[in-house]
């Protein structure tokens, strides 16, 4: 009979006792007593601040890029006559 694994990885930590009491005390009241919960929540909380960094590093990188400048530019340029296109000026009729 095959064991089904497990979708959890155990790994052993030493934490300093000083982090463990400050963060217990500022953590939220249902996580203060659930270490384990508290860590998975704040290695969560780290990747997703992690991914956004990498997002807007990648947008900055974007707005500085003259090419990418020069095409959005050429793009603008090429929809400005569709903008309004449907759109009827209240006045003209």
């Amino acid at each position: 009979m095959k064991t089904k694994q497990s979708a959890t990885v155990r790994r052993s930590v030493a934490l300093p006792k000083e982090l463990i009491d400050e963060v217990q005390t500022v953590a939220p009241v249902e996580l203060r007593d659930n270490l384990n919960r508290l860590v998975i929540v704040a290695l969560q909380d780290f990747a997703a601040k992690q991914k956004a960094y990498a997002f807007e590093e990648a947008m900055a990188q974007m707005a500085v890029d003259e090419q990418l400048q020069e095409e959005s530019h050429a793009i603008n340029e090429e929809f400005v006559v569709a903008e309004a296109d449907g759109l009827a000026d209240d006045a003209a009729r």
